[in-house]
């Protein structure tokens, strides 16, 4: 258990920082999930435009250091080679 002042203070901090990460963990998550849907659907066009709204959410996660750069990458480039092959 935190005992200085400090470390009582740095344990708040991490509450805080704990409660936002996961939040925008999860709004990353729904997103990508929503493009796993519309992927599964089979409809080009709404997956399509599920994986533009999913784009900036996940760059967002970058920038806030939520997800590392390359995972996001990893994640845009899958996502988008399966809705490019619906078209196919």
């Amino acid at each position: 258990m935190a005992n200085t002042p400090q470390s009582k203070k740095r344990a708040r901090q991490n509450e805080r920082r704990y409660a936002v990460n996961k939040a925008r963990r999860s709004r990353i998550r729904t997103y990508l999930r929503k493009v796993e849907e519309a992927i599964s659907s089979g409809d080009q066009s709404n997956a399509a435009e599920a994986l533009r709204r999913a784009q900036p959410e996940l760059m967002r996660g970058v920038t806030k250091g939520v997800l590392h750069k390359n995972t996001a990458a990893r994640k845009m480039s899958r996502l988008s080679s399966r809705v490019k092959a619906l078209g196919a």
